[in-house]
């Protein structure tokens, strides 16, 4: 059990001799075994939780037995405990003496049906589910407590998503509740075969965390490796799962990210039925899939909903956009600086004449700009939503238009800032574009330094980076570098659903045949072979 030191103070025992304080008390500061005497449980407790101000406990008499209910009163619904709890308490004390009173399974059965339970041995498993959320009731004379899990407090009402927007497909998305989002993805999956596995992060968190795969078609090798670096998570606190992914991936150090997030439940969905492993923690609307590859930060879920044609249409789009996002300013520097015979004569005449009064080397003033529009990016996000889009729309417009007129930057300095920024934007993972924009200043310095010749070297580099890169074993840039061709069908476009029959090879899944049957739909004459049937 994760440690609770942070929680606790251990209590000194000084009535047991010589008694090693080790064999009494866990590591967390808790006795290890539950009394059979009411009122040392409770004095154990009461000292656990002595600071802390929702700690609750109501006395009861369950037949001519003292008992005890105890809780956290933040953790869970009073109103419910009060319906599920107190009041079946209550009329068991009502009734006449019977044996039901006596034994804690009979107590339960006859009062607390259809109530979740789970039963305490040892301190440590009570103190743990009132940390849960459950409503312990303690009865003298019995060597268990009983735990009634009767509903946490409220929580966030399922809305659509806000970071990946989507125009065609469900509206709905995760919330920080971690049980109601395996309901949705049980909700689109309604498969016996769909496992959820749970761990415990966080030494002082204890952050509840479960992954989730479809048994018979998962890689076994990957879902090991997968529990192993789980397993291996040494913090004292992970709040999301961005902290999880931190601990998981293969590597740290790369601007790329080599988890795929999303909020969406059909996108997390459709990641599971292709073979891959989603992450859920406690507390995150944010759920990981692994492994991803570097391609996958190029698909929506959104593209199997629209017409085929289009979506390819749209993924050209977004390469494209990666593209532009990376060298649009880097060129324009290296032309600019280096490489004037490139530009046609009347393009290359405007562009000196709208410089001609700019103080600045085109790297310092493009560099200026890309900066202020970081600045400008940032503020709207943290700024209060009613006020962020204003600031972000009206501060480029007014800080672009005024540096023009002040002679800092030039006109088609401003076109291109604000076009490979928009283009930033195509990319529907958020962090995916984080990287683009990072290393776009890379490409600015290295076109400024060497002209063409440095944006090549570091897109060379770039390049060999990205085929050095592995998520959990399998090549970053796979099925492209290593190439393979029956992984291409959902890669640069899309076939159509029914054309789609395989699994991505590079998961080497127990099941990579999805579509077994599938075939491209056809009308009623050409099924009866061209003659319509009578009746």
């Amino acid at each position: 059990m994760s440690s609770f030191s942070s929680l606790f103070t251990r209590r000194k025992n000084k009535n047991r001799g010589k008694t090693s304080e080790k064999e009494i008390y866990d590591q967390e500061g808790i006795p290890k075994h539950y009394d059979r005497k009411l009122d040392r449980n409770l004095c154990s407790i009461q000292e656990l939780f002595k600071q802390t101000t929702d700690y609750e406990e109501i006395h009861i008499k369950v037949g001519d037995l003292k008992g005890c209910v105890c809780y956290l009163g933040t953790t869970l619904n009073k109103s419910e405990l009060n319906m599920q709890v107190l009041e079946p308490l209550r009329e068991a004390f009502k009734q006449p003496e019977t044996d039901a009173h006596r034994d804690l399974d009979s107590l339960r059965e006859a009062f607390f049906p259809a109530v979740s339970y789970e039963y305490a041995e040892t301190l440590h498993q009570l103190v743990w589910q009132m940390l849960n959320g459950y409503a312990v009731v303690m009865i003298d004379e019995h060597s268990k407590a009983l735990a009634l899990n009767i509903g946490g407090t409220d929580k966030r009402s399922i809305s659509e998503p806000s970071t990946q927007t989507i125009i065609r497909g469900p509206k709905e998305g995760f919330i920080e509740d971690i049980n109601t989002n395996i309901g949705l993805i049980r909700k689109k999956i309604k498969n016996p075969r769909l496992v959820f596995e749970d761990f415990r992060v966080g030494s002082d968190s204890n952050t509840k965390l479960s992954i989730g795969y479809m048994k018979g078609i998962v890689n076994e090798d990957i879902l090991s490796e997968v529990k192993l670096r789980i397993n291996k998570i040494n913090a004292s606190g992970i709040l999301d799962t961005g902290n999880v992914e931190e601990f998981i991936t293969d590597e740290t150090f790369t601007f790329f990210p080599l988890v795929y997030n999303s909020e969406r439940p059909d996108s997390i969905s459709g990641n599971i039925l292709e073979g891959k492993i989603a992450i859920l923690l406690d507390g995150s609307p944010f759920v990981l899939i692994v492994p991803s590859v570097f391609t996958d930060f190029f698909q929506s879920t959104e593209d199997y909903y629209q017409p085929f044609f289009m979506t390819s249409f749209i993924r050209i789009i977004r390469y494209v956009s990666f593209m532009i996002t990376l060298t649009f300013p880097s060129l324009y520097v290296a032309i600019t600086t280096y490489h004037h015979e490139l530009m046609p004569t009347p393009l290359l005449i405007n562009i000196q004449s709208q410089r001609e009064g700019v103080p600045f080397p085109a790297v310092i003033e493009i560099l200026m700009m890309e900066l202020t529009f970081e600045v400008l990016r940032e503020a709207g996000v943290r700024m209060p939503r009613a006020v962020g889009q204003t600031l972000s729309i009206v501060g480029a417009l007014v800080i672009g238009q005024a540096a023009v007129e002040a002679g800092l930057v030039s006109n088609v300095l401003v076109v291109i800032v604000a076009f490979s920024a928009i283009a930033s934007f195509v990319s529907p993972i958020y962090n995916f574009s984080i990287a683009a924009r990072l290393i776009r200043f890379i490409l600015i310095i290295m076109a400024a330094s060497l002209g063409l010749y440095g944006i090549l070297l570091s897109l060379i580099v770039m390049v060999i980076h990205l085929v050095s890169l592995r998520t959990f074993g399998i090549p970053y840039l796979t099925p492209v570098a290593p190439f393979k061709l029956k992984d291409q069908s959902d890669v640069f476009v899309r076939v159509p659903i029914w054309g789609d029959r395989y699994r991505p090879s590079y998961l080497m899944t127990k099941a990579p045949v999805k579509n077994k049957d599938s075939s491209r739909p056809s009308s009623p004459d050409q099924n009866t072979g061209g003659k319509k049937e009578n009746d």
